[in-house]
């Protein structure tokens, strides 16, 4: 048995995942975890969805099982903060206990939302959604009938909004963008969004810039200037910020996020990062990116443990987004640039929104209950595809996998 020890500062999915890959690679070293929350590693997609529908529900959120655990010599510190990695001795501080000194440690410290100012008596009717316990409390305030705005269209405050109106919740949603979305779907795909949620019942408005927040005895109290609006409570979804500061006292490279190169190498030797805190080059994207979302968690968490162990192992998918709500299922995969080809019944909300470029080469796919076509774009991708494929329902796109690439 090797006497290294390998320390994640952060125990959620990243820390979790890359756990798991080295004992599945033969690591047979200490593994210590270390995280703030007082929770063992949990996923976070049900968090404004099944879970935040039924908080009963949570056997199926933890990713490493206590008899897992014991059983592959893995330590879960939870409630535990770690102040600084010492980049000469590897030497992990942690508040209130005895120092680890660390073979390698692994930076997956995630992120918190940004928040606003919100004067008043009564903070409390003011949610933000990124732990398990953010999400019981919001799950309390959603009694029937409740009024809950939603500050910011992002993929979580619309799921939220999904879930909040399937409780029975009066939802209105507030976004400073023309349209939800956009940016990341194209404005086209947009609408789409904006039609769904509008005809489950939300009141969705676009083009909305809140000027503040505020409580007071009677509920939450949204400024927009126009006017003011009236809730019970209030969710703030309008993104999160990469947590660098033990980062930054430990002396790493730090810009929007943790700067690693390709295989997740930060800029002091046996120190990583990967996750929503990392800022990873990307030699398809020809730049550092950071990606916040559970997929890149994963193949990041796996890619960056193989990196601890001297395997080359980089990982550089184009990234894969989904996002339930009510009863559909959106999926994003790659870039939604360029022209639109439209696959399937948008009317009925079953179809595939192909981005291709001026020269047919397929570069993003967007999926309303058409997960198959994710599957078969992401074979596709960088490929030129004629138009007229994509767009006809009966064509079998698998066919064209093994095909030279053909634009006619």
């Amino acid at each position: 048995m090797t006497d290294r020890t390998f320390v994640t500062v952060g125990a959620g999915q990243t820390a979790a995942v890359a756990a798991r890959t080295l004992r599945r690679r033969g690591f047979d070293g200490r593994i210590i975890l270390v995280g703030d929350e007082p929770h063992a590693p949990y996923q976070r997609p049900p968090l404004s969805k099944e879970f935040l529908c039924d908080t009963a529900a949570s056997d199926d959120l933890w990713i490493l099982p206590e008899k897992w655990c014991a059983d592959n010599g893995v330590e879960i510190r939870t409630g535990a903060e770690v102040t600084r990695v010492d980049a000469a001795t590897g030497t992990v501080e942690i508040a209130g206990q005895a120092p680890v000194r660390a073979d390698a440690v692994l930076f997956a410290t995630g992120g918190r939302p940004r928040r606003l100012p919100v004067p008043g008596p009564r903070p409390e009717l003011v949610h933000y959604l990124r732990t398990l316990d953010d999400a019981r409390r919001l799950h309390d305030a959603l009694a029937s009938g409740c009024r809950l705005g939603v500050i910011g269209a992002g993929f979580v405050g619309l799921e939220i909004a999904a879930t909040a109106v399937g409780l029975g919740a009066s939802v209105t949603v507030l976004e400073a963008a023309p349209m939800p979305l956009g940016t990341v779907v194209g404005s086209r795909v947009a609408a789409e969004i904006v039609r769904l949620h509008r005809g489950n019942g939300v009141e969705l408005l676009t083009g909305v810039a809140v000027n503040g927040v505020r409580t007071d005895a009677d509920g939450v109290v949204v400024s927009t200037g126009a006017q003011d609006l009236r809730f019970d409570a209030v969710v703030i979804g309008i993104g999160i910020t990469p947590n660098t500061a033990v980062a930054e006292v430990s002396g790493l490279a730090v810009d929007d996020g943790i700067v690693v190169d390709a295989q997740g190498r930060a800029s002091v030797p046996n120190i990583y990062a990967a996750g929503d805190v990392a800022r990873r080059y990307s030699e398809r994207a020809g730049k550092h990116v950071r990606i916040e979302h559970f997929d890149n968690a994963n193949r990041q968490g796996a890619a960056v443990a193989n990196a601890m162990l001297g395997r080359d192992a980089v990982n550089d998918d184009a990234p894969w987004f989904w996002s339930d709500q009510y009863e559909h299922n959106l999926q994003l995969l790659g870039e939604a640039t360029g022209n639109l080809v439209i696959r399937g019944d948008v009317g009925e909300f079953e179809f595939t929104a192909f981005y291709v470029d001026t020269d047919d080469t397929l570069r993003g796919v967007f999926t309303v209950d058409r997960g198959e076509d994710v599957m078969v774009g992401r074979e596709l991708l960088g490929r030129r595809i004629p138009r007229a494929v994509l767009e006809d329902d009966d064509a079998d796109l698998w066919e064209l996998v093994d095909t030279e690439e053909v634009a006619q």
